[in-house]
């Protein structure tokens, strides 16, 4: 009886952590890594200029498609919880938490269809942990601790 007890008790907690485990368990390397090559490396791959050169010619690079390099996880951590915190967040969401419903200007290419587009960005939210639309200068130490990131 008590064995079934225990069963009981543990069951529900382990089914409740079962989520969170697999959220822990999201990494550059082995989730984002391979979204990012197949939607975002043609833009911002290895022939894409490093952000602060991007950001002195911004209109030269965005008239050949090209934005700041993010090819690799410390390049993209810095449009994550770096310098340029939240861009990456802001970019990709679906804007259905904004007021104005109005997706991030790169929401568009997580997908070809709305279902492959849910299913990228609930990668990279996972990943991220704690998703806010904030600018950097908006966020607070608390905030930027909740974003875990891991690689």
């Amino acid at each position: 009886m008590k064995d079934m007890k225990k069963f009981f008790l543990v069951v529900p907690i382990v089914t409740f952590l079962i989520p969170t485990m697999a959220k822990a368990q999201m990494t550059y390397q082995k989730d984002i890594r391979s979204v990012f090559e197949a939607k975002c490396s043609r833009c911002h791959g290895t022939g894409s200029p490093l952000v602060d050169e991007f950001k002195k010619e911004r209109e030269k690079y965005t008239k050949v498609n090209k934005g700041p390099r993010m090819n690799s996880y410390t390049l993209l951590l810095e449009f994550v919880k770096g310098k340029d915190a939240g861009a990456i967040m802001r970019r990709l969401d679906d804007g259905k938490s904004k007021d104005d419903k109005k997706p991030g200007n790169m929401y568009l290419y997580l997908g070809k269809d709305v279902e492959e587009r849910q299913k990228n960005l609930k990668i990279f939210k996972d990943w991220v942990g704690s998703w806010s639309l904030k600018r950097r200068a908006d966020l607070s130490e608390e905030e930027i601790k909740k974003i875990t990131a891991p690689q």
